[in-house]
């Protein structure tokens, strides 16, 4: 049980990171810093959008974009942090009270 308590944690937090690493890279590309013809940086870009995509899409969905802003990975990381992972160690104690 605690194993698969771990590995949730663990997987939260690398998906924080990749949500950090698609910001990075979208504002890097966005003022042409990196170059999309550059094969390598396509197949990260891609990458990161397939990987980020589905759960921003949702999220992008319900939020205004005030001046072209998207606020949606901030409120993802916010999610992550302030209620999955909470969430899940308050489960994990519930679990192994009884």
């Amino acid at each position: 049980m605690f194993f698969v308590f771990m590995l949730l944690m663990r997987l939260l937090e690398l998906y924080s990171w990749v949500l950090l690493a698609a910001c990075i890279f979208v504002n890097l590309y966005a003022f042409g810093i990196l170059d999309s013809r550059n094969q390598i940086v396509w197949k990260i870009g891609v990458f990161l959008e397939r990987i980020t995509e589905p759960v921003l899409a949702p999220v992008r969905r319900m939020l205004p974009m005030p001046g072209g802003m998207d606020f949606s990975p901030m409120v993802v990381l916010l999610i992550i942090q302030y209620v999955l992972q909470p969430g899940l160690v308050s489960l994990f104690r519930a679990l192994m009270s009884h």
